[in-house]
């Protein structure tokens, strides 16, 4: 079976190649099509024509675009990300000291909306027929109608002014630090032997992630639902009723198993958005991660930033969707054979 995922996800990786490629030519030529101008933000207000041209020159905006995108290209491919305009550090570095609290929070936000959104669907599924079920259906409805940057405020004046229970801004307190280590403040307040730093990461990281989370569940909730609803008059459900097996169990240990398949392949989807979804739920909690690190680049037109950022958004996305997959496959033995 190795040999088989293996297989797999080397057709993945090559169907990802010309998709990075073609997601880096769409968000180059788009940043070179846009009005600002990023020599202008990045001279100071006396500069001459003259130093203004020299400049533009020495970024390579005055070459083709075409020019600019092979150059662009070979650099990346050597690892080199280029310069940030506004900052004046390597791209690379940037990504690399905010991608971390990216990763961390999408993860915390994947996980709540799994332990939320897969109870959630059992029990829409066990409330058919009842006088709840009709409440529990508007109710999944209209959380799927609101989206992340709404449930963030929301849980920001609930959890965080009105009872004042749970931080909403930053990683950490202002008065405590922990040593970088990997990025992951989690596995570095652990490192650096500092419980209390731990706790306070993931007391900070509460209210972004149930954002994040909230806006996947309702789907997760429902699509169960309509699994469950679909293989529940199988024959082998059936059967297990027969031998007298509780219904409890007939849902838990039998129908279950089949009706998680479809909703293993939506979660991998919206678990691809949830990633993207961190920029505006970063912004609102001042998280300091990419999502934070892009807006910055945007307001300052530091196109070597959004480039980057862009294209670390495209591959996780891939990534993301290659996990659930290979996953899917794994626990599905007949689309391993139909492979």
């Amino acid at each position: 079976m190795s040999g088989e995922i293996l297989g797999i996800v080397v057709r993945r990786i090559a169907v990802a190649i010309p998709l990075m490629l073609l997601v880096s030519l769409l968000v180059f030529v788009v940043l070179r099509l846009i009005p600002a101008d990023p020599v202008a933000m990045s001279v100071p207000p006396n500069a001459t024509t003259a130093d203004i041209e020299a400049l533009r020159r020495e970024m390579g905006l005055h070459l083709p675009v075409t020019h600019q995108y092979v150059i662009w290209l070979g650099q990346l491919l050597q690892g080199d990300m280029g310069k940030s305009i506004a900052f004046g550090q390597q791209v690379s570095t940037l990504i690399g000291q905010s991608l971390p609290a990216t990763i961390e929070l999408a993860a915390f936000g994947a996980l709540f909306a799994t332990l939320i959104g897969l109870p959630g669907g059992v029990l829409l599924f066990r409330l058919r027929g009842r006088p709840a079920e009709q409440a529990a259906d508007v109710g999944s409805t209209l959380m799927m109608s609101i989206p992340d940057f709404l449930w963030a405020l929301f849980l920001i004046l609930v959890f965080g002014v009105t009872l004042n229970l749970l931080p909403f801004a930053g990683r950490l307190p202002p008065d405590m630090t922990v040593p970088r280590l990997t990025g992951f403040l989690l596995l570095d307040s652990l490192a650096a032997g500092k419980p209390g730093a731990f706790l306070e990461a993931v007391r900070h990281m509460l209210l972004p992630a149930l954002a994040l989370a909230l806006g996947t569940v309702p789907l997760i909730m429902r699509v169960l639902r309509s699994s469950l609803l679909d293989v529940i008059g199988e024959d082998y459900v059936t059967m297990a009723r027969l031998r007298g097996v509780p219904e409890r169990r007939v849902v838990n240990r039998h129908a279950l198993r089949n009706a998680l398949l479809p909703t293993l392949s939506l979660m991998g989807v919206q678990f691809g958005f949830l990633f993207g979804g961190t920029l505006l739920v970063e912004v609102i909690f001042s998280y300091p991660g990419l999502g934070n690190l892009m807006v910055e680049a945007v307001r300052n037109t530091d196109l070597p930033i959004i480039q980057g950022a862009a294209l670390i958004f495209a591959l996780a996305v891939l990534t993301i969707n290659l996990v659930v997959d290979v996953f899917y496959i794994v626990v599905n033995p007949k689309l391993r054979r139909a492979r």
